[in-house]
């Protein structure tokens, strides 16, 4: 039943839980790993042909509900003038990072299909590779994600530059924030024309706000950025790690979908954000390395917690890690499927 995931995401009966995995496409597989060899990863981001293949590696390893394109929250980040690098052993850097009010104005807003052609036009090709096997998702960082990005220069542990800017710069922030709001809609709203059918924004560090600080400095910009995607008319599911003490103002941002990360129970999470919000969650991705008999007891903890309920999706907390066994992940959406049509 290829539409089941779309089914779930509008909070409709489906027959089997639908799973999918976010950086399903990635490491832990070795054709990835085979073509990273030879590639850098912007390199398999920008060819639109090879971000393709990479797309479609899990969807044929893996009885999956959805694929999700190839690609990287930071590359929107290159339309605005920023220097992305992906250093080995380091991660993402940027350059030129945002500093100052004077480095926010001078920011550029190209059109969304001349900084990032290469991601829709994958997107088009994956979609008529895929002739109705299983849906596919588009996605975007959320504003505070690439804005921490932009002003930290890579990953941060206390944002204490963003933080500071925020803070001491609310003009220049609102600026900023502002101008990332509406890329990150049209982004998205771009990705939902070239054939996504369903569209994810990532806030992957908004848990490093306090939820008075959410609410004042992030959450208009989310919402802003989700109400553009959502004029596209298809799902949008808002996913945030860290965020389950404000879990109700991540849901008053927007999105059909709220997705949970580990760190919260989804029944209580679920009855928090109320039961016809549809939700997606929340296995701990460490646990896809335990031994089978611990990985199916907290799958099967996830299912009992959505009790049959529909617009529940299958997914983990995070991203799947790099030293994750495929064959594991195959078993567990095998037993997800399966577990699951008993519940329903």
């Amino acid at each position: 039943m290829w539409d089941r995931f779309l089914h779930a995401c509008h909070g409709r009966p489906v027959d089997r839980t639908p799973v999918w995995f976010m950086r399903q496409a990635g490491r832990y597989m070795p054709e990835y790993r085979a073509l990273r060899e030879r590639y850098g990863i912007l390199d398999l981001i920008k060819a639109p042909e090879l971000a393709t293949e990479v797309t479609l590696q899990p969807v044929r390893a893996l009885p999956v509900d959805a694929a999700i394109i190839f690609a990287d929250i930071l590359t929107l980040l290159e339309g605005l003038g920023l220097q992305l690098a992906f250093i080995r052993g380091e991660g993402p850097v940027i350059h030129n990072p945002i500093r100052s009010a004077a480095d926010v104005a001078a920011l550029s807003d190209p059109p969304i299909e001349e900084s990032l052609g290469y991601t829709l036009e994958a997107i088009r090709l994956v979609r008529a590779e895929l002739d109705g096997k299983c849906p596919l998702i588009g996605f975007s960082g959320a504003p505070f994600t690439l804005a921490s990005y932009a002003i930290e220069g890579g990953a941060s542990r206390n944002y204490e530059r963003a933080k500071g800017l925020m803070w001491a710069d609310p003009p220049s922030w609102d600026r900023l924030m502002t101008l990332l709001a509406e890329r990150v809609g049209r982004y998205l709203a771009a990705q939902a024309a070239a054939g996504a059918q369903v569209l994810q924004l990532f806030d992957s560090w908004a848990g490093a706000l306090s939820p008075a600080d959410y609410r004042r400095h992030v959450l208009p910009y989310s919402r802003r950025a989700i109400e553009i995607a959502r004029g596209s008319g298809v799902p949008v599911i808002h996913f945030s790690t860290g965020t389950g003490t404000y879990l109700e103002a991540v849901a008053e941002a927007g999105g059909d979908v709220i997705g949970l990360d580990w760190r919260v129970d989804l029944a209580e999470a679920w009855r928090r954000l109320g039961d016809a919000r549809p939700v997606q969650g929340n296995l701990d991705p460490v646990l896809l390395q335990a031994p089978w008999s611990v990985l199916q007891a907290a799958a099967d903890a996830i299912l009992a917690a959505a009790a049959g309920r529909p617009g529940h999706v299958f997914n983990l907390g995070h991203g799947i890690l790099p030293a994750t066994p495929v064959d594991q992940v195959r078993r567990l959406v095998e037993h997800v499927h399966q577990a699951s049509e008993r519940l329903l």
